[in-house]
């Protein structure tokens, strides 16, 4: 009896290929010499070293395989600058499309590229632990838990910031208002949009919570002439937002502290702001959270919640391992109906919904721009892997925003006092 003749052994580009339903949009190279897709592919992807082979073989999930090899340096990609791979990623995304191998194809690629890939690598330094691992460092969404998550993604450096936010240092979607609209622009209409949606007037006492380095709270006491107090998790961005409220003379009006929103001790707020923060609280938190803010305001008082929603309620509120590792350990996003039914349960009276969906996209591109701009500085401060990091973010955030994978809400609410008055007038006046 003639034996089955045994399977070639494939190159590590070979291997690759196998796994897609359709031919390859750019190039695969590896450090074996192996090559497939098309030699005038704008776009391409190196494997470098053994260790990024291994990161890619041994995760169960692509994103964070992928993610560690670049991060790490052992995937290189070509054609497009390491602070903005957006236009590779769309490709990636829309052009790319892997498929499961059988088992028979499972082994001979394993053969072929060895079972001891099989078996992880040490993960990069910047990558947080698992969800699972975390647990040492307290219950999900605890006082310290949140501050270690918190600290993990704010506290790389400010300098950092500065050069990839620009000079607003402001870590939260923008709202252009007009097409040719520069993102600083941008920054400062989001702030008085908000402003505006609470009807902030002089003497008005806000309270903003997950402030970062003090944007909403400096623009309120500034342009408004109001008394803000906001409170962070980070302790670098508190320190950055009180030296910049002092710089501009606002020490009588504006305040940033370095503390949990839980702690907040002071009640009797005109309006409060939360832009951003809802991401990192957690779902099963949302009836806590909107009952803590109502009881922060005073009747007829205003709340503004801004925050990246999923698109619908069929999707997990998770985030993916590449982002929950990388970026926003212990993130969670919901869909906005969600959010408006927290609102509404902790008592609060909702008036206006907002998507600003496309201005996160654009946000997104500007920062990307600055960090391919300032690459050389960035890397200098905070290391490649951590601009690698961010640019792999960025971009990638920038592309689920336009394709409508996430978005961004505002909720805008208020407490109606003991006969039903909720202090709006009739029609908006923002």
């Amino acid at each position: 009896m003639t034996p089955t003749p045994r399977k070639a052994r494939l190159s590590i580009a070979e291997a690759f290929e196998s796994l897609t339903r359709e031919p390859l949009p750019l190039r695969i190279t590896a450090y074996d010499g192996s090559a497939a897709g098309p030699e005038d592919a704008p776009y391409r992807f190196h494997i470098a070293t053994d260790r990024g082979l291994n990161y890619l073989m041994s995760s169960p999930d692509p994103d964070l395989a992928l993610g560690r090899a670049y991060v790490a340096g052992d995937l290189e990609l070509y054609g497009t600058h390491p602070g903005d791979p957006y236009d590779a990623l769309v490709v990636l995304k829309e052009g790319v499309k892997f498929r499961r191998p059988s088992p028979a194809e499972f082994v001979t690629m394993v053969r072929s590229l060895g079972a001891s890939n099989l078996v992880p690598p040490p993960p990069p330094p910047q990558e947080a632990p698992s969800r699972v691992r975390r647990v040492v460092q307290g219950l999900r969404h605890s006082l310290g838990r949140d501050a270690e998550a918190i600290h993990h993604h704010y506290d790389v450096s400010n300098r950092f910031y500065e050069l990839v936010l620009g000079p607003s240092m402001t870590y939260t979607c923008a709202v252009f208002p007009h097409e040719s609209a520069t993102l600083e622009e941008a920054q400062f209409a989001k702030y008085d949009l908000v402003a505006r949606k609470l009807g902030l007037e002089p003497g008005q006492r806000l309270l903003d919570v997950g402030c970062g380095w003090g944007g909403m709270v400096r623009h309120a006491a500034k342009e408004y002439g109001v008394k803000a107090l906001g409170v962070t998790l980070s302790r670098e961005q508190a320190t950055w937002a009180q030296e910049e409220i002092k710089r501009q003379g606002l020490d009588d009006l504006a305040e940033v502290r370095h503390l949990d929103y839980r702690l907040v001790e002071e009640s009797e707020f005109d309006a409060v702001s939360s832009i951003g923060l809802t991401e990192h609280i957690g779902v099963r938190n949302y009836a806590p959270y909107f009952s803590f803010l109502r009881g922060k305001l005073k009747p007829r008082g205003r709340l503004l919640n801004h925050c990246i929603t999923r698109a619908d309620s069929t999707q997990s509120t998770r985030t993916g391992e590449f982002i929950d590792r990388y970026v926003f350990p212990d993130g969670e996003l919901a869909a906005p109906g969600r959010i408006v039914t927290a609102v509404h349960d902790a008592g609060l009276e909702v008036h206006h919904e907002e998507n600003l969906r496309l201005h996160y996209a654009r946000t997104l591109a500007g920062w990307c721009a600055n960090l391919a701009e300032h690459w050389d500085e960035c890397v200098a401060e905070v290391g490649e892997s951590t601009c690698r990091v961010w640019g792999l973010y960025m971009a990638g955030s920038r592309l689920a925003f336009e394709r409508n994978e996430i978005q961004l809400h505002h909720v805008l609410a208020a407490k109606v006092d003991e006969h039903g008055r909720n202090g709006f007038p009739l029609r908006p006046t923002w």
